[in-house]
């Protein structure tokens, strides 16, 4: 099952105004096939992700890139203006996560602007940012992608209450172990497999 692509299409269909049957009309396909690419049973081929591109008049890059994204192998992130903490972190979520996409990012707005065009399944954030909070930044990441899990990372405890309020999954103090992001993956509102133990 793809569900990157039939949630782009969903979101996409619903901004556009359509039903599924006007869809599967101006597709010439029925309701059905336009019901199997939107619950992922199934997947369009080019050409026909070619003619959605332009009955839904939306780049065909989107639609590709959603397509090439699999279940299988989520993104994961990690936002932290210390290079240090990302030199030491991300090679525990990769411990963690081996079938995932992890990347890190000094630059919060770097870490938004990537989550605009690859699906984040999870993001692990500092709170105290350089120039921004990463309590913001969990409300932007959410804007692109409400099924994306939000941990904090941070050094004081006293900002759970604060992080609890944005809709995040967990929150952690550093340094992260793998133990300790394990048992945060039991708390995700949006489980994923991890490819990892237990997965």
């Amino acid at each position: 099952m793809n569900q990157f692509f039939s949630e782009t299409l969903r979101k996409i269909r619903d901004e556009k105004g359509l039903s599924r049957q006007e869809l599967a009309d101006k597709m010439y396909v029925t309701r059905s096939t336009v019901t199997r690419w939107e619950t992922g049973i199934r997947l369009p081929d080019a050409v026909m992700i070619a003619r959605l591109s332009e009955v839904l008049g939306t780049d065909i890059n989107l639609l590709l890139s959603a397509a090439a994204q699999s279940d299988e192998y989520p993104n994961v992130i990690m936002v932290d203006d210390r290079k240090l903490i990302l030199t030491g972190g991300l090679p525990i979520l990769e411990e963690v996560f081996p079938n995932a996409t992890v990347t890190g990012f000094t630059d919060a707005a770097e870490a938004v602007e990537y989550a605009k065009v690859n699906r984040v399944a999870l993001a692990f954030l500092d709170i105290e940012l350089r120039d921004i909070s990463g309590l913001e930044v969990c409300r932007e990441l959410l804007k692109i992608n409400p099924r994306t899990n939000v941990v904090y990372l941070t050094a004081y405890i006293g900002y759970a209450f604060d992080a609890w309020s944005t809709g995040a999954s967990g929150f952690m103090l550093k340094p992260i172990t793998p133990e300790g992001v394990r048992e945060q993956l039991q708390n995700l509102r949006y489980p994923f497999r991890t490819g990892g133990e237990g997965s």
